[in-house]
């Protein structure tokens, strides 16, 4: 069930401007940077509701926060397609944000803690196979829709599906969980964390900041950066179109071979092929393709990672909340890396700009080796 509620909600958020946002900024005339602009305010109010969508789950559970947010996506999605002008656009993305907050990785991830306790990590694992998936179901169907039915039919069947399909699924077939005691949020809190705890809680945060920055960047301006290179931009499709296929066979060998590794370990060793696969890119060391497929395995294995080191360090009775206030800081750093990325490709270069993202990913190892050895 959470596996196909990730494929829509993904595809009908994160993934959605990857097809519609050069049919909307054509259809009305406004600048494609703020059409593009609606995601980063998206990801941003996700990143504001994270904490409260963390302890609402460790509250009530997830059957209900989840299905809230498929209502949310929902209206947001709406407000988006009948948008009139660019600010009421802008706000639909707001609501579609927050309803992000407690529909994407980091709820579900909240939610199977709750549900499966101490021995989630497999769940978690199989779960990100399904996200995996959504860019390649949704991206082919929004095409679709937007020449058939146009960019705002395409957000009003989103809307349709999230609200009368899986909000009330969301609701039915979630396993329901008992509601814990009022002051359960008020135990699980970083304020009931050892100094022990808190260090390690704010390593983590940077850490999954740092590779959020790196990951947001890549995503946004690799094609940019590959045409920077020399690249022709059908060549540099192709090339990032290894991509999806990299960290979906990155996260079947981790689910293979991963129980046999701690989760910080496997943090780590993700934290290092992300850096390989940057420094690579960055010094122009063999073919393109290797270093986008080395990065891109990295980067399937840290999803699983940064669900289950939670679950390991902090463990099942605190997972929901602490997820909530993890994913907040990483989210909002998210939000604005693209547009500060853009900035320093403008302003420095894209050959200098690749040097800062290496540099941030080789510490980021650093830090990973230390979360390890420490835990």
């Amino acid at each position: 069930m959470l596996g196909i509620a990730q494929i829509v909600s993904w595809g009908s958020s994160f993934y959605l401007l990857a097809v519609l946002a050069a049919p909307i900024s054509a259809d009305t005339g406004w600048p494609l940077a703020w059409v593009v602009g609606g995601g980063s305010i998206g990801l941003l109010c996700s990143g504001v509701a994270a904490p409260f969508v963390g302890r609402m789950i460790d509250g009530f559970g997830g059957r209900q926060t989840m299905a809230a947010g498929s209502l949310l996506m929902g209206a947001g999605l709406a407000a988006v397609g009948s948008s009139t002008g660019l600010v009421t656009y802008l706000l639909g993305w707001a609501v579609l944000g927050f309803g992000m907050g407690a529909g994407l990785y980091d709820a579900a991830f909240s939610t199977l803690g709750r549900i499966f306790g101490a021995s989630a990590r497999r769940a978690i694992t199989n779960l990100t196979l399904f996200g995996g998936f959504a860019s390649t179901v949704c991206w082919p169907l929004s095409a679709l829709a937007v020449e058939h039915i146009g960019w705002r039919g395409a957000c009003f069947a989103y809307a349709s599906v999230q609200v009368l399909v899986m909000a009330p699924a969301l609701f039915l077939l979630l396993p329901r969980e008992a509601r814990k005691a009022p002051t359960a949020p008020d135990r699980a809190g970083a304020g009931a964390m050892s100094t022990r705890e808190r260090r390690t809680f704010w390593l983590l945060a940077a850490i999954l900041m740092a590779n959020g920055a790196v990951q947001t960047t890549v995503s946004v301006h690799l094609l940019t950066i590959l045409q920077a290179q020399g690249m022709a931009l059908a060549a540099a499709v192709a090339v990032g179109a290894l991509i999806g296929p990299s960290q979906v066979g990155a996260r079947v060998v981790e689910m293979l071979v991963g129980e046999r590794l701690h989760p910080t370990a496997t943090l780590a060793w993700a934290g290092a092929l992300v850096a390989v696969g940057v420094v690579l890119l960055a010094v122009g060391a063999g073919p393109a393709a290797v270093a986008v497929v080395l990065y891109a395995a990295g980067n399937g294995v840290w999803s699983i990672a940064r669900g289950t080191v939670p679950l390991a360090l902090f463990g099942a009775e605190r997972y929901a909340v602490v997820m909530g206030r993890l994913a907040a800081p990483n989210l909002i750093v998210q939000a604005a890396a693209p547009f500060a990325a853009g900035l320093a490709i403008s302003q420095l270069g894209t050959e200098a700009t690749l040097g800062i993202l290496a540099a941030v990913a080789a510490m980021n190892v650093i830090a990973t080796i230390e979360l390890a050895k420490n835990r």
